[in-house]
């Protein structure tokens, strides 16, 4: 019988609201240091993947390691826009009900560590989540990293715990990981292409993902 017990939740996407803000931060870093200019559209795509993938998909045209030292060194010597986005207005009430149906709730983010604790502490979120995962902390998605620590932290079966996220990266960790996977349509990438790198499901937000887990148990 299939009874999921962990559910791994990515941050920005499926629970922030944060694309706007991300690509704000990012084409702001770039004008500061001289590099090549992008678009928002083609910033907003990479949301969800390490900072050296994104640079090496980015400016494929320049050395990824000196790309990354220049922002390195913005970063030392401006510091970071404090990002003032918030969660989906769902979001909220959604952990509440699952929590109270005892899953045990996690995150696996592209965010810094420190990223990650600021948007949890601005939010009210820190006490949902029993296991956090950075891509300071792991290799990023979507190597299967992040997820596979915190199926062993939490000494859960692969085939107990299901991954949800907005991006197709999100997805191929979780196959990576033997994990079954749903995607959000609020954030980054279309339904198609979540469905395209085997979402099970696509939910339009996380709203959805009590009656969705209840469907599975009454049809396990």
């Amino acid at each position: 019988m299939k009874g999921y017990e962990l559910l791994v939740f990515d941050w920005d996407g499926t629970l922030m609201d944060s694309a706007g803000e991300i690509v704000s931060a990012m084409q702001h870093a770039i004008q500061a240091t001289g590099l090549p200019e992008r678009t928002p559209e083609q910033m907003r795509q990479l949301i969800g993947l390490g900072l050296d993938d994104v640079l090496a998909r980015l400016f494929p045209e320049l050395d990824t390691q000196r790309v990354r030292a220049k922002l390195d060194a913005y970063r030392a010597r401006y510091g970071m826009r404090r990002s003032t986005a918030i969660l989906f207005p769902p979001v909220m009430a959604a952990l509440e009900m699952l929590r109270d149906r005892d899953y045990c709730l996690a995150v696996a983010t592209g965010k810094s560590r420190r990223g990650l604790d600021a948007a949890m502490e601005d939010t009210g979120t820190r006490d949902f989540f029993s296991f956090t995962r950075c891509a300071d902390e792991s290799l990023p998605k979507p190597a299967p990293a992040m997820l596979e620590d915190i199926l062993l932290r939490s000494a859960t079966l692969t085939e107990k715990a299901l991954m949800i996220g907005d991006t197709e990266y999100d997805i191929a960790m979780a196959r990576a990981a033997g994990v079954d996977a749903i995607g959000v349509g609020c954030g980054v990438h279309d339904a198609a292409r979540l469905r395209r790198a085997g979402a099970l499901d696509v939910l339009d937000t996380v709203e959805a993902l009590p009656a969705w887990l209840a469907c599975e148990q009454r049809s396990a």
